[in-house]
């Protein structure tokens, strides 16, 4: 994709016999083709955000009783975070309290 310097909007091609040009529908601006245009472009992809928090996240929760499905561990910190909307029972997120295992699920 090709944008107008003039105007940043899109160009599009224009066959004109055996010539070809881009054009700006919004100015006068062409582009004449002469040479086959190949660009490619990698695209970055933005850093997934841990909408929990992270580790951090679990720096200051209490502690409650649940039994880690992993291994049967009888304590675990808890949080409970609005997930859907406000007519919706809160989330509750659960981390095992052994170190060894720190398990995480919710309910």
């Amino acid at each position: 994709m090709y944008f107008c310097p003039t105007c940043s909007n899109l160009l599009l091609v224009q066959s004109d016999g055996a010539q070809q040009q881009l054009y700006c529908q919004t100015c006068p601006y062409i582009y004449p083709v002469v040479k086959t245009i190949v660009q490619r472009k990698t695209l970055d992809r933005k850093q997934v955000d841990d909408v929990l928090g992270g580790d951090d996240a679990w720096a200051n929760v209490d502690q409650t009783e649940a039994s880690c499905p992993r291994c049967e561990h009888d304590r675990a910190y808890y949080m409970q975070i609005q997930t859907r909307s406000a007519d919706e029972p809160m989330t509750t997120f659960y981390k095992c309290c052994e170190l060894k295992c720190g398990w995480q699920w919710k309910e």
